[in-house]
């Protein structure tokens, strides 16, 4: 199965092809914003790269956020149009969930916490179990002194809002550690294992209804 994921729920532009469980080739772009005219042409530069054509492609994936708005919009609006032109399934992955894959570590707690402006944040606990990563909370987005109970000791800690909360976890959650700067954003290449079960298990999104986490009210919009 040949895939083509893409996240745009942070700066990280992120995009990946792969053929079954092995990535082709992937690519992430730090972008102010990740706007409609910047996602075509790097499908098109990856897919070249990747030697696979646009219609050779059997299915999309793409990141859900939380993130930002706007970029979260433009790109399921853009793989909503290439899925439905190509006739393709498309599953959607929270980016929260493609953050925690870039820890290695399986043994330890994994919480992903991402800035969301106003002191707030987007977070989630995960630990592994059989061999799967599993979700322990909610995707939240919440005040770090209201989600602080859900960090255990030695968790590892990982995501853009880090530097943010580094100090005041440092001082609360006993042998907390941290992942380094660079992989505190999703990656596209990380969905393609989750994604891949739900093609599998045929548990694609129906592009009508599909749309972004976001966990804002509806009349606040960050971008």
């Amino acid at each position: 199965m040949k895939l083509l994921s893409i996240d745009t729920s942070t700066k990280n532009f992120s995009l990946a092809v792969s053929e079954n469980l092995k990535v082709v080739a992937s690519q992430d772009v730090i972008l102010k914003n990740v706007l409609s005219d910047s996602i075509i042409p790097s499908i098109h530069a990856i897919l070249k790269k990747a030697r696979i054509r646009l219609n050779d492609i059997d299915g999309f994936v793409i990141g859900l956020g939380p993130g930002s708005f706007t970029s979260l919009r433009v790109g399921l609006s853009t793989v909503k149009g290439l899925a439905f032109a190509l006739q393709k399934p498309v599953v959607g992955i929270s980016s929260l969930d493609a953050i925690a894959l870039n820890v290695p570590e399986r043994n330890r707690p994994i919480v992903v916490m991402n800035d969301a402006r106003r002191n707030m944040m987007y977070a989630c606990r995960y630990e592994w179990k059989n061999d799967r990563l599993m979700k322990k909370t909610d995707y939240v987005l919440v005040e770090l002194k209201d989600f602080i109970k859900n960090i255990p000791s030695s968790a590892i800690c990982i995501g853009d809002g880090i530097p943010l909360y580094r100090k005041e976890l440092e001082k609360k959650i006993k042998n907390v550690s941290f992942m380094e700067e660079k992989y505190q954003y999703p990656r596209a290449k990380n969905m393609v294992p989750l994604a891949i079960q739900r093609f599998k298990e045929k548990k694609t999104d129906d592009i009508s209804q599909l749309v972004p986490i976001y966990l804002y009210p509806e009349d606040c919009q960050v971008t």
